[in-house]
């Protein structure tokens, strides 16, 4: 069956919402924002405050039935006192948040870039283009799919990072000295996917003298906090809703005798899918890359900021915890 929902104007949007029990106190400032923001964005934000529905699920396995599984559906309908300036205030927290954490990812993007190029030029100024500086998995693993090793398919994109760049220092060593660039001088065309994806690739010795200086002394461990951190300043990057996002690519954490904090965070844990946790890795970079930076001391003031919501009889409201964040968050913060 192909796709029935009928084109909407914003009024009948917003009629749609009263409709369906959301209370809306200042018609056009609500009518403003689903012109500026858009109702399928804005939807992401009302969601926790959609009315769920409890349903059996019956399995069948070799024609018997099984046991049943009682589950949850968001129906249509809004939970009592659902306001759409809640949602516009959950909206707004979310953005002050990827605002906050791209600020800092900026800084550690920037920070490893030199690491990484620094470590590796001291190898050779051609280190990243040399299989023989690099881990074997990453330079002689074939993937089937592509056909190509890892090593070849990040050389395609770091070719095409170069090849799209506009920087005068670019253009400058191209003509000058031609290709490839120096590791020091195309270190600054990566994005965050391509320095996490060539650290990745790095030998071990190479990964734990960078790992070691932010206080994780497994490489292989760090290097999944690259990903995990790739696919955080993605969400931010795109703005996409940040603050109770499934976390979907979550990274390794060392012992709590190596990194203290991380015994709040239980393997398997609902916290470890969620960005709080990102965010005390985020910190412990910070720490190392800028120890005199205010962004810890502003990102717990924002986090005390989530907005408050009513308790609900029918329904539990959103709360900080719904970003992974420890009842006791503020002591593990600092």
């Amino acid at each position: 069956m192909g796709y029935q929902k009928a084109w909407r104007s914003y009024q009948e949007q917003l009629d749609q919402l009263k409709d369906r029990n959301m209370t809306v106190t200042d018609e056009p400032k609500a009518l403003l924002y689903l012109e500026k923001i858009g109702y399928y964005r804005l939807s992401g934000y009302w969601y926790p405050f959609r009315l769920r529905a409890d349903y059996m699920e019956l399995t069948e396995k070799a024609q018997r039935p099984q046991k049943s599984k009682l589950k949850s559906l968001a129906t249509d309908w809004f939970v009592p006192d659902t306001s759409f300036g809640s949602v516009v205030d959950l909206y707004v927290f979310d953005k002050r948040l990827r605002h906050l954490v791209g600020d800092a990812l900026e800084r550690i993007e920037i920070a490893l870039r030199v690491d990484i190029s620094h470590t590796l030029g001291k190898l050779d100024t051609f280190a990243y283009a040399n299989p023989n500086f690099l881990h074997e998995k990453f330079t002689q693993l074939y993937d089937p799919q592509k056909g190509v090793t890892p090593h070849h398919a990040w050389l395609g994109k770091n070719g095409q990072l170069v090849a799209r760049s506009k920087e005068e220092f670019v253009r400058h060593n191209k003509e000058k000295y031609g290709l490839p660039l120096a590791i020091w001088v195309v270190c600054e065309v990566w994005d965050f996917g391509a320095m996490s994806t060539l650290y990745n690739g790095m030998r071990e010795a190479e990964q734990d003298a960078i790992s070691i200086k932010y206080g994780v002394s497994n490489g292989r461990t760090f290097a999944t906090w690259l990903r995990s951190l790739n696919y955080l300043r993605n969400v931010c990057a795109h703005h996409s809703r940040l603050w109770n996002r499934n976390i979907v690519d979550q990274p390794k954490l060392p012992g709590s005798d190596e990194v203290t904090w991380t015994v709040h965070f239980p393997a398997n844990s609902t916290a470890t899918a969620r960005c709080f946790m990102l965010l005390k890795m985020v910190q412990q970079l910070m720490s190392v890359i800028n120890p005199g930076s205010t962004w810890a001391d502003r990102m717990k003031a924002h986090l005390t900021t989530f907005p408050h919501f009513a308790p609900n009889p029918v329904q539990r409201v959103p709360t900080v915890e719904d970003m992974g964040a420890p009842g006791n968050w503020q002591t593990i913060w600092g």
